[in-house]
């Protein structure tokens, strides 16, 4: 029937049967490399790097000429096992040789050199490249050929076969991969990099002092009204206004009026010569923004306003830096926040219902209001009387303590 010994029809089938597991386990690690690692290999310039790169770049072509060369090796070594077989057994053999292939095949040739290319695509797809890179310029118009017949007949069943990229991620898969690879990365770093994501979610009205808060000067006092009420504030940039707040004129930096000591005397001329002029910023504007805003402008504090041009509040270099690192002007800062019990936190009315989130991990809708005051105010609809407890969406309220038609502390419960 041959010529071939059965021997040396044995050595062949042997060899194609590598092929044939060589060719899976490459299908498989180039379909699987590491696209991070790998562009981050090929913009150093590795040589293996660019042709692996040129390979998972047009998958289309690379899976074609594996394929190409698999099923020309299986064909042939389901023919090469069928003359073994006929030699051996007659032509019972054949049913033999399609069972015996199958098996020999599914487990040699395709599920273990796949799974071991699956747990090292990358220790497997940079040595390989080296041989399809070459063997695609060789097959290339053959390939060609077989990508192009597919392609009609995918059209055929309105089927596009365009490669489209699916190596863009959004932010939240970003924030996964870097909590998934939480060993590598120190958790302090880990947070800084989501903290960084979600920056562009979080608007300066978050983040800035409100004017209720702030400790500004009316440059119509008196000079000894006005010298007592900056040598008393800690604070380092002084905000100063005409008559009303929404009149500024400025900040004023503590260090001109350490000057102004030096020199002998305050006067109300020398602080107005020493104001820094206004910046504004609207109350909308994301953190992200305004952080790009501040080195451009080379400014480290703006004022915050509404549509209305009326000032809300001061937002600080400082405070979008600490979105990002966690609080660290003031390591004993009270964040409004005292834990009674494992469900059970005195929180006082100021907080932000983001921040009470960010610390607890809880889920208070962060849409009806920004503080957890407004959002019980917006709760009930009017102002509460201290005592009053009440329910919603998994929380219970109970108000502590109400001063000036503000709640200044509730007692919160996760139920």
């Amino acid at each position: 029937m041959t010529e071939i010994s059965i021997e040396n029809l044995f050595i062949i089938l042997f060899i194609l049967l590598l092929l044939s597991a060589f060719l899976s386990g490459s299908e498989t690690s180039l379909m699987s490399v590491n696209r991070y690692k790998l562009k981050h290999r090929f913009k150093q310039g590795e040589k293996s790097a660019e042709k692996v790169n040129f390979l998972v770049s047009n998958p289309d072509k690379t899976l074609g000429l594996i394929l190409l060369l698999n099923n020309f090796v299986n064909i042939l070594a389901s023919a090469i096992s069928t003359l073994i077989a006929v030699q051996l057994y007659g032509q019972a053999g054949v049913a033999i040789s399609v069972f015996a292939l199958t098996i020999v095949i599914l487990i040699f040739a395709e599920v273990t050199p796949k799974t071991f290319a699956a747990l090292y695509p990358d220790k497997i797809a940079y040595p390989i490249s080296w041989i399809f890179y070459p063997l695609m310029r060789v097959f290339y118009p053959l390939v060609v050929v077989i990508n192009f017949m597919s392609k009609i007949l995918l059209r055929i069943f309105g089927i596009r076969s365009d490669y489209e990229n699916q190596e863009l991620l959004t932010k939240d898969e970003i924030k996964l991969i870097v909590k998934e690879s939480s060993e590598r990365i120190p958790k302090s770093h880990e947070e800084m990099i989501v903290n960084m994501l979600d920056l562009e979610k979080v608007k300066i009205e978050d983040a800035m002092i409100p004017r209720s808060e702030l400790i500004a000067v009316d440059i119509e006092l008196d000079i000894e009204d006005i010298t007592k009420s900056i040598l008393n504030c800690r604070h380092t940039r002084i905000p100063i206004y005409e008559r009303e707040f929404n009149k500024l004129l400025g900040f004023l930096h503590k260090r001109k009026i350490i000057e102004m000591l030096v020199d002998g005397k305050i006067t109300k001329e020398k602080i107005i010569n020493n104001i820094n002029p206004p910046y504004f910023i609207p109350e909308d504007t994301s953190l992200t923004s305004q952080l790009i805003e501040f080195k451009k402008e080379r400014k480290r504090i703006g004022f915050v306003v509404d549509e209305y041009g009326d000032v809300k509040g001061v937002v600080t270099l400082d405070d979008i830096l600490e979105e990002i690192v966690g609080n660290y002007t003031d390591i004993n800062k009270d964040d409004g926040i005292s834990k009674l019990n494992d469900k059970i936190y005195l929180i006082e009315g100021t907080v932000q219902i983001r921040e009470i989130n960010k610390k607890l991990n809880w889920k208070i809708p962060e849409n009806f209001a920004k503080t957890i005051n407004g959002y019980i105010l917006e709760s009930l609809e009017n102002i509460p009387p201290k005592g009053v407890i009440f329910e919603r969406n998994g929380y219970s309220y109970e108000i502590i303590e109400v001063s000036n038609n503000f709640v200044k502390h509730v007692k919160v419960t996760k139920k």
